[in-house]
């Protein structure tokens, strides 16, 4: 089963380096792995291009305007070969060196399972042995939905053919920026275009998930979606829209909950240094 990793990069060389050697490291060698980079001005494609060799063939990298991390992401996706397909940043990287493998053997476990999903932590920007959080997918039901709660979506991993099953059509979204013919994530969201997606597919088009106890994914802090409380407060907006569109109920109040259980994830991480 091939795999297929995008990691969109943008003026990314102080963090790339560690997203490409968590890669490299995997024990599974049937993937392949896509950049996707908008432009970087400073040494992010000079490192990518010094790692390719190491790849053995394995990585591709995609060069060219975008209109922003969606975007990237959208042109990823449709340029993507494999039969599953994970995001990982370009300033996070892999937990351990088991876990494109431990994806493969439950696709092929579970053959009729449309995504999978598992645990991702955050760490210090300037020290990434500092746990600031651990995000726990364990406890994710499809209901949370409603209340803004959703699978760590670093740890996401979707079928292509589920990609385009549940597709937009670019030319009827207000705003959208992008290519339409590959509009997989709605790029008119800022910052909760992945929540929205999942809504889509999660929430309304009820594919098939399974949850696996893992952590897959170490993320540096300090992320547009974790950066202060504009972030947050534009991140309340967009999920209000992304159930409203999808004809989800809910409201400020439920969406409001889900801080009370982020303190406690916070707190679990301040007992954990």
């Amino acid at each position: 089963m091939r795999i297929s990793i995008i990691t969109a990069t943008y003026n990314s060389q102080a963090t790339v380096s560690d997203t490409l050697e968590s890669v490299l490291r995997q024990d599974y060698s049937d993937y392949e792995f896509i950049i996707k980079d908008g432009g970087s001005t400073d040494g992010t494609l000079a490192i990518c291009r010094e790692y390719e060799s190491r790849f053995e063939g394995r990585m591709r990298i995609i060069s060219a305007p975008d209109k922003g991390l969606y975007d990237a992401m959208n042109m990823g996706i449709a340029s993507a070969t494999g039969e599953v397909i994970g995001i990982l940043n370009s300033d996070d990287f892999y937990t351990s060196n088991d876990i494109l493998s431990t994806v493969a053997r439950q696709f092929e476990q579970t053959p009729d399972i449309d995504a999978l999903y598992g645990d991702i932590h955050y760490v210090k920007a300037d020290d990434t042995s500092k746990l600031v959080r651990y995000y726990s997918s364990r406890m994710f039901r499809r209901g949370w939905m409603r209340f803004g709660f959703m699978p760590a979506h670093p740890s996401f991993y979707c079928k292509k053919a589920t990609y385009e099953r549940f597709k937009l059509d670019g030319t009827k979204i207000e705003g959208f920026k992008g290519d339409v013919s590959c509009a997989y994530f709605n790029t008119s969201y800022k910052i909760a275009a992945d929540f929205e997606f999942l809504v889509r597919t999660i929430f309304v088009g009820r594919i098939k998930t399974h949850y696996i106890n893992k952590d897959f994914v170490t993320m540096r802090s300090g992320g547009a979606s974790n950066s202060g409380a504009s972030s947050h407060k534009q991140i309340n907006r967009d999920h209000q829209r992304a159930l409203k569109e999808n004809g989800v109920y809910s409201n400020i109040f439920f969406l409001a909950l889900r801080y009370v259980y982020k303190i406690g994830e916070l707190a679990l991480g301040r007992i954990s240094r």
